[in-house]
Protein backbone atom coordinates (compact mmCIF):
# COMPACT_ATOMS: atom_id res chain seq x y z
CA UNK A 1 0.00 0.00 0.00
CA UNK A 2 1.61 3.31 -0.98
CA UNK A 3 2.72 5.28 2.05
CA UNK A 4 2.55 2.26 4.36
CA UNK A 5 5.59 1.98 6.62
CA UNK A 6 4.72 -1.02 8.81
CA UNK A 7 6.43 -4.39 8.82
CA UNK A 8 7.54 -5.17 5.25
CA UNK A 9 5.04 -7.33 3.42
CA UNK A 10 1.96 -6.57 5.57
CA UNK A 11 -0.60 -4.67 3.51
CA UNK A 12 -3.95 -5.88 4.91
CA UNK A 13 -5.50 -7.12 8.15
CA UNK A 14 -7.94 -10.04 8.24
CA UNK A 15 -9.56 -10.51 11.66
CA UNK A 16 -11.94 -13.01 13.19
CA UNK A 17 -15.12 -11.69 14.81
CA UNK A 18 -16.46 -13.97 17.55
CA UNK A 19 -13.92 -14.58 20.27
CA UNK A 20 -11.94 -11.52 19.19
CA UNK A 21 -14.18 -8.55 18.41
CA UNK A 22 -17.36 -9.95 19.98
CA UNK A 23 -17.66 -11.88 23.22
CA UNK A 24 -20.76 -14.01 23.76
CA UNK A 25 -22.35 -14.28 27.20
CA UNK A 26 -22.56 -17.67 28.95
CA UNK A 27 -25.80 -19.63 28.60
CA UNK A 28 -25.62 -21.57 31.87
CA UNK A 29 -28.48 -19.70 33.53
CA UNK A 30 -30.63 -19.89 30.41
CA UNK A 31 -30.15 -23.67 30.28
CA UNK A 32 -30.99 -24.07 33.97
CA UNK A 33 -34.12 -21.92 33.60
CA UNK A 34 -35.37 -24.19 30.82
CA UNK A 35 -34.44 -27.51 32.42
CA UNK A 36 -31.60 -28.28 30.05
CA UNK A 37 -28.32 -29.94 31.06
CA UNK A 38 -25.43 -27.48 31.16
CA UNK A 39 -23.64 -27.36 27.84
CA UNK A 40 -26.50 -28.88 25.89
CA UNK A 41 -27.16 -25.85 23.68
CA UNK A 42 -23.54 -25.65 22.55
CA UNK A 43 -23.40 -29.41 22.02
CA UNK A 44 -26.49 -29.28 19.80
CA UNK A 45 -25.83 -26.00 17.99
CA UNK A 46 -22.15 -26.44 17.28
CA UNK A 47 -21.97 -30.10 16.37
CA UNK A 48 -20.53 -30.44 12.88
CA UNK A 49 -23.75 -31.85 11.38
CA UNK A 50 -25.77 -28.91 12.66
CA UNK A 51 -23.32 -26.01 12.32
CA UNK A 52 -21.62 -26.63 8.98
CA UNK A 53 -24.75 -26.34 6.81
CA UNK A 54 -25.62 -23.07 8.56
CA UNK A 55 -22.22 -21.43 8.24
CA UNK A 56 -21.78 -22.44 4.61
CA UNK A 57 -25.20 -21.13 3.57
CA UNK A 58 -26.75 -24.52 2.84
CA UNK A 59 -29.57 -23.73 5.29
CA UNK A 60 -30.86 -20.49 6.75
CA UNK A 61 -30.20 -19.21 10.24
CA UNK A 62 -33.83 -19.91 11.11
CA UNK A 63 -33.61 -23.51 9.87
CA UNK A 64 -30.46 -24.06 11.93
CA UNK A 65 -32.08 -22.79 15.12
CA UNK A 66 -35.21 -24.84 14.51
CA UNK A 67 -33.06 -27.95 14.12
CA UNK A 68 -31.26 -27.17 17.39
CA UNK A 69 -34.64 -26.84 19.15
CA UNK A 70 -35.72 -30.18 17.71
CA UNK A 71 -32.52 -31.82 18.95
CA UNK A 72 -33.09 -30.44 22.44
CA UNK A 73 -36.79 -31.31 22.60
CA UNK A 74 -36.13 -34.71 24.15
CA UNK A 75 -34.26 -33.06 27.04
CA UNK A 76 -36.74 -30.29 27.80
CA UNK A 77 -40.38 -29.50 27.05
CA UNK A 78 -39.37 -25.85 26.77
CA UNK A 79 -36.57 -26.46 24.25
CA UNK A 80 -38.12 -24.12 21.68
CA UNK A 81 -38.34 -21.33 24.25
CA UNK A 82 -34.76 -22.02 25.30
CA UNK A 83 -33.52 -21.66 21.73
CA UNK A 84 -35.58 -18.50 21.31
CA UNK A 85 -33.96 -17.02 24.43
CA UNK A 86 -30.52 -18.15 23.24
CA UNK A 87 -31.14 -16.56 19.84
CA UNK A 88 -31.95 -13.26 21.55
CA UNK A 89 -28.61 -13.11 23.36
CA UNK A 90 -26.41 -10.22 22.26
CA UNK A 91 -22.63 -10.50 22.31
CA UNK A 92 -20.52 -7.76 23.85
CA UNK A 93 -18.43 -5.79 21.40
CA UNK A 94 -14.91 -5.34 22.76
CA UNK A 95 -14.50 -1.60 22.30
CA UNK A 96 -10.71 -1.77 22.65
CA UNK A 97 -10.51 -4.28 19.81
CA UNK A 98 -12.92 -2.21 17.72
CA UNK A 99 -10.78 0.89 18.28
CA UNK A 100 -7.64 -0.97 17.22
CA UNK A 101 -9.30 -2.27 14.06
CA UNK A 102 -10.57 1.22 13.25
CA UNK A 103 -7.07 2.65 13.67
CA UNK A 104 -5.64 -0.08 11.44
CA UNK A 105 -8.30 0.62 8.79
CA UNK A 106 -6.91 4.13 8.42
CA UNK A 107 -3.68 2.58 7.15
CA UNK A 108 -4.52 -0.75 5.47
CA UNK A 109 -7.64 -2.60 4.30
CA UNK A 110 -9.34 -4.45 7.18
CA UNK A 111 -11.70 -7.36 6.62
CA UNK A 112 -13.64 -9.29 9.27
CA UNK A 113 -13.59 -13.00 8.46
CA UNK A 114 -16.16 -15.12 10.27
CA UNK A 115 -17.81 -18.51 10.30
CA UNK A 116 -21.36 -17.30 10.68
CA UNK A 117 -24.93 -17.62 9.49
CA UNK A 118 -26.59 -15.16 7.14
CA UNK A 119 -27.79 -12.96 10.00
CA UNK A 120 -24.22 -11.79 10.78
CA UNK A 121 -24.28 -8.57 8.76
CA UNK A 122 -27.57 -7.48 10.29
CA UNK A 123 -26.30 -8.14 13.80
CA UNK A 124 -23.09 -6.18 13.19
CA UNK A 125 -25.07 -3.23 11.87
CA UNK A 126 -27.33 -3.26 14.94
CA UNK A 127 -24.24 -3.33 17.17
CA UNK A 128 -22.63 -0.38 15.43
CA UNK A 129 -19.79 -2.35 13.86
CA UNK A 130 -19.30 -0.80 10.45
CA UNK A 131 -16.66 0.46 8.08
CA UNK A 132 -15.05 -2.94 7.48
CA UNK A 133 -15.42 -5.52 4.76
CA UNK A 134 -17.20 -8.63 6.07
CA UNK A 135 -16.27 -12.06 4.74
CA UNK A 136 -19.11 -14.25 5.98
CA UNK A 137 -18.68 -18.00 5.43
CA UNK A 138 -22.42 -18.43 4.83
CA UNK A 139 -22.16 -16.22 1.76
CA UNK A 140 -19.00 -17.85 0.41
CA UNK A 141 -20.11 -21.47 0.87
CA UNK A 142 -16.94 -22.44 2.72
CA UNK A 143 -15.82 -22.04 6.33
CA UNK A 144 -12.58 -21.73 8.26
CA UNK A 145 -10.22 -23.55 8.55
CA UNK A 146 -10.66 -24.22 4.85
CA UNK A 147 -8.02 -21.95 3.30
CA UNK A 148 -10.40 -21.13 0.45
CA UNK A 149 -12.23 -18.55 2.57
CA UNK A 150 -8.94 -16.97 3.64
CA UNK A 151 -7.84 -16.73 0.02
CA UNK A 152 -11.25 -15.25 -0.83
CA UNK A 153 -10.76 -12.64 1.91
CA UNK A 154 -7.33 -11.72 0.56
CA UNK A 155 -8.74 -11.43 -2.95
CA UNK A 156 -11.61 -9.29 -1.65
CA UNK A 157 -9.23 -6.71 -0.16
CA UNK A 158 -6.98 -6.91 -3.20
CA UNK A 159 -3.87 -8.03 -1.35
CA UNK A 160 -1.89 -11.27 -1.86
CA UNK A 161 -2.23 -13.79 0.98
CA UNK A 162 1.48 -13.48 1.73
CA UNK A 163 0.97 -9.78 2.52
CA UNK A 164 -1.97 -10.26 4.92
CA UNK A 165 -1.92 -10.37 8.72
CA UNK A 166 -4.56 -12.81 9.99
CA UNK A 167 -5.81 -12.81 13.60
CA UNK A 168 -8.08 -15.53 15.03
CA UNK A 169 -8.74 -17.19 18.40
CA UNK A 170 -8.90 -20.74 16.96
CA UNK A 171 -5.56 -22.55 16.49
CA UNK A 172 -6.75 -24.55 13.46
CA UNK A 173 -7.67 -21.33 11.64
CA UNK A 174 -4.31 -19.76 12.45
CA UNK A 175 -2.54 -22.89 11.19
CA UNK A 176 -4.52 -22.76 7.94
CA UNK A 177 -3.54 -19.14 7.40
CA UNK A 178 0.12 -19.91 8.07
CA UNK A 179 0.05 -22.77 5.57
CA UNK A 180 -0.99 -20.43 2.74
CA UNK A 181 1.72 -17.92 3.60
CA UNK A 182 -0.15 -15.40 5.72
CA UNK A 183 1.37 -13.87 8.83
CA UNK A 184 -0.98 -15.31 11.45
CA UNK A 185 -1.44 -14.56 15.14
CA UNK A 186 -3.44 -16.56 17.70
CA UNK A 187 -5.63 -14.17 19.70
CA UNK A 188 -5.91 -14.50 23.47
CA UNK A 189 -6.15 -10.92 24.76
CA UNK A 190 -6.34 -7.39 23.45
CA UNK A 191 -2.72 -6.63 24.43
CA UNK A 192 -1.56 -9.24 21.91
CA UNK A 193 -3.55 -7.60 19.15
CA UNK A 194 -2.23 -4.18 20.09
CA UNK A 195 1.34 -5.47 19.91
CA UNK A 196 0.78 -7.27 16.61
CA UNK A 197 -0.73 -4.19 15.00
CA UNK A 198 1.90 -1.84 16.41
CA UNK A 199 4.53 -4.01 14.75
CA UNK A 200 2.78 -4.78 11.48
CA UNK A 201 0.52 -1.80 10.80
CA UNK A 202 2.09 1.61 11.30
CA UNK A 203 1.28 4.77 9.40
Amino acid sequence: MPGHHGTPGIRALLCDIDGVLRIWPPVDRLERDHGLPLGSIAAAAFSAERLLPAITGAITDEQWRAAVAADLAAASRTAAAAVEAWSALVPRVDREVLALLTQAAAVVPVALVSNATIRLERDLEVQGVSGFSVINSARFGVAKPDPAILLAAAKHVGVPAQECLFVDDTPANVDAATEIGMTARLYREVAQLRTALATAVRS
